[in-house]
């Protein structure tokens, strides 16, 4: 028998330092999103205002002809940094499929706590469905793992009507339990404290939406995103929900999300047929 217990939390989090090549992120983000706006044209439409916080805008991506509904994606940075610029060609296989895709920025810590930004996030759902019609399907990376799902449980301001509609739900390497955040360096500009960290930790909340919620995450990653993965898919299972925890082979934390660029890859598949 060989026990384990995690003596570095700041390196069980730490992504870029233990990937090679891993100082490339997010900078190789950049040019990608920035070419696919430009191809998309005026099937682009930028800074949509879903709130009073300068942060609080959104990019919605229209498919060809009417969308068979509206997936939304939630980008990831620890809640601390980055925004919808970066990932602007992850649209591109929902957009295949024909769904329309909106990617909200929204404020980060220090100014706001975490359970503010779910809140906010909320609205930006919120606002972008009154515009498309159809389900709703949420992912998010990392931090934004944490978000989409939060947003399946009580307390984030979505209204009834809106979250009726989702129907399906993916966490990629989503941060599902904050309470080892709080042993974390980054936790000085978080300023998550216990009470937070119970009340918008996914793994410890019940959801009131019953969808199906899929856990992806790349088998090479941090050892803490492969167990947080496991770990929502199984708590939430026990509560009647029907999930899946799945380890992509090959994939590290910042190219687990390539997927979604393409209308064939395995991710996109799982969120779209």
């Amino acid at each position: 028998m060989t026990l384990f217990r995690v003596e570095d939390w700041d390196d069980a989090y730490a992504n870029g330092a233990n990937i090679p090549g891993g100082e490339r992120w997010p900078d190789a983000w950049v040019q990608p999103a920035a070419d696919f706006r430009t191809a998309l044209g005026d099937r682009a439409e930028l800074g949509i205002s879903y709130g009073g916080n300068a942060r609080e805008e959104l990019d919605l991506f229209l498919s060809e002809g009417e969308p068979k509904g509206l997936f939304v994606f939630v980008h990831g940075g620890f809640w601390l940094r980055l925004d919808k610029s970066f990932w602007s060609n992850l649209a591109a296989g929902a957009l295949a499929h024909g769904w329309a895709v909106a990617m909200p920025s929204y404020p980060l810590c220090p100014e706001v706590r975490v359970g503010d930004i779910s809140r906010s996030v909320a609205k930006a759902v919120s606002v972008t469905a009154e515009r498309i019609g159809g389900p709703i399907r949420l992912a998010g990376h990392s931090a934004g793992g944490q978000i989409a799902t939060r947003l399946l449980c009580a307390g984030t301001g979505l209204p009834e009507a809106v979250s009726g509609r989702i129907d399906r739900v993916m966490s990629i390497s989503g941060v599902h339990d904050l309470r080892p955040m709080l042993r974390t360096g980054m936790n000085q500009s978080l300023q998550i404290d216990t009470v937070e960290a119970y009340a918008e930790s996914p793994a410890l909340l019940e959801p009131v939406a019953d969808v199906p919620v899929i856990c992806w995450v790349g088998a090479n990653e941090r050892s803490e995103f492969v167990r947080q993965n496991a770990l929502l898919a199984n708590v939430w299972r026990g509560l009647g929900m029907e999930t899946d925890a799945v380890e992509e082979p090959d994939r590290h934390h910042f190219d687990v999300i390539d997927g979604l660029t393409r209308a064939d890859s395995p991710m996109t598949k799982a969120l779209f047929t």
